[in-house]
């Protein structure tokens, strides 16, 4: 009897029934709880979920990098749609296209849980295709897992506290089965009150510390499996930005760490890691909006003693402006604050394909109907202006 590609092989028998409940409690809880029916399993040789023992893989022939999406589902899928990535059914259409999100799902909006299951469903169907999808812990992540909820919205509390509700549901379903072991109360330890919190809230908090602590369901099931830094070929892929000390210290050090981390495996993370204000996740030397502030000096160090990196690429800063490059287009920062939570900005995503440079695909009606190439060209400066060198041969483009 195999269960490890999420279905049974082999001969049925009364035995697998508790198995069988087991699994079909926790497919009727996901439904619950995120409005999505996930596709067949995968066959055992096609893992959605890329080892996070390797931080570096190959260039791919396409890859296209999605900015912070704080808890908006909404523009989440128009952002995968603008790439050309899912149909109007949210079904994958994105071919063996590599996606990095580079994190910060959480906080600020109300589609938290929603925006995880729906990435963990693409997950999926992209592996199935031959595509792949990476997805980041932002600071937002971390500093949840801390519960450091300063961000959270009420609709967030809410949804938290619905997936508590199924998800204990779904406990006592298991719990009256004798061939299960009885799952462990997720409240255990938590406060039922929290002080200064408004009363409707703390049902609210309880259960999104109950989800996200560490070795919590949520943590451990979605956040776990996320990068913390990532190289795709050419570019170096982290929430805020790298320092020198993180390169010595080793991607895949800091993200098996984070990963023990969250799975309940080890008790904390170097401050330098993720809470510090030059942690990978909090860092902004490359990502201020004046190209002129930046520290390019570091940069530039810090992606020399990357083996083959030529550009680091960033979210965390919100870019006013949209997707733009900087030090001498080293510095690729992509956060647009899409999210109705933040500016509700355009969404926009950033597109490499090998050979071709760099192209913003972007959803602002300041650059659609551009039939007229020079029209385009002259768009473009308009738009990045200083952060795209003169002498550069190959601006970004910008297409709609």
């Amino acid at each position: 009897m195999d269960y490890s590609a999420g279905k049974v092989t082999g001969k049925v028998t009364c035995g697998d029934l508790p198995l069988l409940i087991s699994s079909f409690i926790d497919t009727f809880i996901d439904f619950t709880v995120s409005d999505l029916f996930f596709p067949p399993p995968l066959s055992q040789d096609l893992n959605p979920v890329p080892s996070l023992s390797k931080s570096s893989y190959p260039s791919p022939e396409r890859l296209v990098a999605i900015g912070d999406l704080h808890g908006d589902l909404q523009k989440s899928k128009l952002a995968f749609r603008l790439a050309g990535l899912i149909d109007t059914s949210d079904r994958w259409i994105g071919g063996s296209t590599t996606v990095v999100q580079i994190g910060d799902v959480l906080d600020r909006g109300d589609d938290e849980i929603k925006i995880l299951y729906f990435l963990d469903k693409l997950k999926l169907e992209a592996a199935k295709a031959g595509g792949t999808i990476f997805t980041m812990n932002g600071n937002h992540e971390t500093m949840n897992v801390e519960s450091d909820f300063r961000f959270v919205t009420k609709g967030g509390l809410d949804e938290f506290k619905n997936w508590a509700y199924w998800y204990s549901i779904g406990n006592e379903m298991k719990s009256l089965c004798d061939g299960l072991p009885k799952p462990k109360d997720i409240f255990h330890g938590i406060p039922s009150s929290f002080a200064n919190v408004k009363q409707d809230c703390h049902d609210g908090i309880r259960a999104r510390i109950a989800a996200l602590r560490p070795k919590g369901p949520i943590a451990s099931r979605f956040l776990s499996k996320n990068f913390t830094v990532l190289v795709v070929g050419e570019s170096v892929f982290v929430h805020g930005g790298l320092m020198p000390n993180h390169v010595t210290y080793g991607f895949d050090k800091i993200n098996e760490e984070v990963r023990d981390w969250l799975i309940g495996l080890k008790e904390k993370v170097s401050p330098e890691i993720h809470r510090s204000s030059n942690s990978l996740v909090w860092l902004r030397k490359f990502s201020h909006e004046a190209a002129d502030k930046c520290d390019c000096s570091t940069l530039e160090h810090v992606l020399a003693t990357i083996p083959g990196a030529r550009r680091m690429i960033m979210g965390h800063t919100i870019q006013v402006k949209g997707i733009n490059t900087a030090c001498n287009d080293q510095a690729i920062r992509i956060d647009v604050g899409m999210s109705k939570g933040c500016i509700d900005g355009f969404p926009e995503v950033l597109e490499i394909e090998r050979n071709s440079g760099l192209k913003v695909l972007t959803s602002n009606p300041l650059f659609q109907n551009r039939d007229d190439r020079t029209h385009a060209e002259s768009a473009s400066k308009e738009r990045f202006g200083f952060l795209i060198p003169e002498h550069s041969p190959k601006p970004i483009q910008v297409e709609a």
